[in-house]
């Protein structure tokens, strides 16, 4: 998410500059399959292929273990580190700090480069000016973003989603869910790409359920991000949600949504995620008020992208993964919606075939 997304880098050094994987239209879209936990391929394969790979992986606030958007990009590096028979002198991981300076992420990405990393990618829009700042300094090193296309050069992957679609589903599982027919929103940042998770959650609410009553909640403002990674701001926002008569949240706010699950708890409530499947990570005591999550595919996208430039097919430009290349889609996991799923893929069979276009503003 982020995005507040839920879910990496790679270039091999003598890959010629031209051959590049991602669309370079941000209309394209990546055809990949639906997976239910991002299998990238077997260990095995195109081992050689992978050799010469340097992965340097930069992630967002929170980094591995935020059980949503970063941790969904650590799940695509494992899966390539096992595809390509990678070693930890292979794989650098960095994360960002809370505060931190532009100069500090210019940083980060430079020293990946000019410590041999030969493939990079920075998750989050957050790292947006220091792309643009580093990438035209290493011409020969292919670098990739998630959530962000402002910035395009030849050496540049851009990884986009299609947040509202899924956002749409989930929106109908709340209000299709909710006793009160009243339902919540919080975002961690008010950044127009969490907005993308508000709008089309709302949409999903009023397509199943005309008569529902939405709530929404932003934890902090740009530049302020903290709102992705503050479990107590999530649990008072939730509290003053569920206070003013909603049964069911939709939290796109990253590591914060860990406290709105707790404040449903204590509620008697309910609580979708995001980005990762957060049934599976949520703490025991909190776990049975998790109905569902909004998949994204962080972790298909940054797989994809390694792949591209291992065996020379990478393109530069825009990629969007949407619930047609499944990029986005909704968790089962618990069984807590198994009743409603017919509908809710009535409503995602309408959106792949373009019946329903969900807002974006």
């Amino acid at each position: 998410m982020r995005r507040l997304s839920s879910y990496r880098v790679a270039a091999i050094a003598g890959v010629a500059a031209s051959a590049m994987l991602l669309t370079a239209c941000g209309s394209d879209t990546e055809t990949t399959p639906p997976q239910a936990s991002g299998s990238a391929g077997s260990p095995s394969s195109s081992s050689a292929a992978g050799s010469d790979l340097k992965i340097g992986l930069a992630y967002d606030i929170g980094g591995r273990g935020d059980k949503s958007f970063n941790d969904s990009a650590a799940a695509g590096l494992d899966e390539a580190k096992k595809k390509y028979n990678l070693d930890d002198s292979d794989v650098k991981e960095i994360e960002a700090t809370q505060g931190e300076a532009e100069a500090d992420k210019e940083a980060r990405l430079s020293q990946l480069a000019d410590n041999g990393f030969n493939t990079i990618l920075a998750v989050g829009f957050a790292y947006a000016n220091a792309i643009k700042a580093v990438v035209p300094k290493y011409p020969n090193v292919k670098f990739a973003i998630v959530d962000d296309q402002s910035v395009q050069a030849p050496n540049l992957a851009n990884l986009t989603f299609a947040e509202e679609q899924g956002s749409f589903l989930v929106g109908a599982i709340a209000a299709l869910k909710s006793k009160k027919h009243h339902v919540g929103f919080i975002g961690g940042v008010n950044v127009s790409l969490i907005q993308k998770f508000q709008v089309g959650f709302e949409a999903g609410a009023k397509a199943a359920d005309p008569s529902v009553k939405l709530e929404s909640k932003y934890l902090t403002q740009p530049p302020d991000f903290g709102g992705f990674n503050d479990p107590t701001k999530g649990e008072t926002a939730a509290n003053g949600i569920y206070d003013a008569g909603a049964d069911v949240i939709f939290a796109a706010a990253g590591g914060s949504g860990s406290g709105v699950f707790k404040a449903a708890k204590a509620k008697n409530a309910l609580a979708i995620g995001t980005d990762s499947d957060q049934y599976q990570s949520a703490a025991d005591d909190v776990k049975d008020v998790v109905i569902s999550s909004m998949l994204k595919r962080v972790d298909v996208s940054v797989s994809k992208f390694i792949e591209s430039v291992a065996d020379g097919s990478f393109k530069a430009g825009n990629t969007v993964f949407d619930l047609k290349a499944g990029g986005v889609d909704y968790s089962l996991s618990g069984g807590k919606i198994d009743d409603i799923k017919a509908k809710v893929d009535e409503f995602k069979a309408k959106i792949i075939d373009g019946s329903i276009t969900v807002p974006t503003k």
